[in-house]
């Protein structure tokens, strides 16, 4: 009988994708247990959040976490606890609330895979990470810094197709860039990705707006009221620099992007939002990982990581 019972306990455990590492916890995925049991060991929990034939996730489970300095310092510092944004799984959230994998990603705006969300000792997120970060900075985030920290330029840099206005009111998809001095991903946005064809030809369907977060300078929003810039970054939780927000010709926020990503991902955040697929497919991975497979049927492989 007891080996009955403990077969049934182990059958329980949700199993670990290929990918993933073998110290990520086998977990029931009772995440207020899961938190505590990691504070009483001096951890916190981290939840990766991935979904199968997904590239970056692949390169972050074979390229960072199989490097030492990373790998010891993720089982020193953390429980790892693997998720799928389309899984079904139920799980029980932080504050109690019961819900499942898919919704958790929906509720916590999941756009992207990898995401990692690190959570504190009481079960909120204390860092996140959207998308692939490469190993070195991959290490300074969880230092609270940037890897390239030292280089950051002192100025904003200009692009030509910044609308200098404080009049939000437009009418056509707008892009507001978020973005402060001393910030080294800001730049290499600036230097890569702003500069890819690419993302250029779908900018050209946009007002941009950028703005700083701090700034105490005044507003008038898509919807005509009058804000400051300082007070509209808080107003939509503006927690990351660079973040590139997207907005319908209606003035109604579609789709944002916080921190770094790569040309790709932008250039098809810029398309989903401004060619209104949206409205047919509400889930922007599912859309961008039907784009890569048109293409690659048609011989044009996506270029993921240039």
């Amino acid at each position: 009988m007891r080996w009955i019972l403990l077969l049934g306990l182990l059958l329980s455990f949700p199993a670990r994708s290929q990918d993933a590492p073998a110290w990520f916890a086998q977990s029931l995925l009772d995440l207020p247990d899961e938190v505590a049991d990691a504070a009483r060991q001096g951890k916190r929990v981290m939840l990766y959040f991935g979904q199968p034939g997904c590239p970056y996730c692949k390169q972050l489970m074979e390229v960072n976490f199989r490097q030492r300095p990373i790998a010891e310092r993720m089982q020193r510092e953390f429980v790892s606890i693997e998720l799928s944004i389309w899984g079904d799984r139920g799980l029980t959230w932080t504050d109690g609330t019961a819900t499942t994998e898919k919704q958790l990603a929906r509720d916590l705006k999941v756009q992207y895979t990898p995401t990692l969300l690190f959570l504190d000792p009481k079960g909120s997120v204390a860092l996140r990470m959207n998308g692939y970060y490469l190993p070195e900075r991959f290490m300074a985030a969880l230092d609270g810094k940037t890897s390239t920290e030292k280089t950051a330029s002192p100025r904003l840099t200009d692009e030509p197709f910044f609308l200098f206005t404080t009049d939000l009111r437009r009418k056509k998809p707008l892009a507001v860039l978020f973005e402060t001095p001393y910030c080294a991903e800001c730049d290499e946005l600036h230097g890569v990705v702003l500069a890819h064809p690419a993302v250029r030809a779908q900018l050209a369907k946009y007002d941009v707006v950028r703005l700083v977060p701090s700034s105490p300078d005044g507003l008038t929003l898509p919807d005509g009221r009058k804000t400051t810039a300082a007070a509209w970054a808080e107003a939509l939780k503006i927690g990351y620099v660079p973040s590139l927000v997207l907005f319908d010709a209606g003035g109604t926020e579609r789709l944002r992007m916080e921190a770094y990503f790569r040309p790709f991902h932008v250039a098809g955040s810029l398309e989903y939002v401004s060619g209104g697929a949206w409205q047919r497919e509400p889930s922007f991975q599912r859309w961008l990982q039907s784009k890569g497979d048109d293409m690659r049927r048609r011989g044009t492989a996506p270029d993921l990581w240039n």
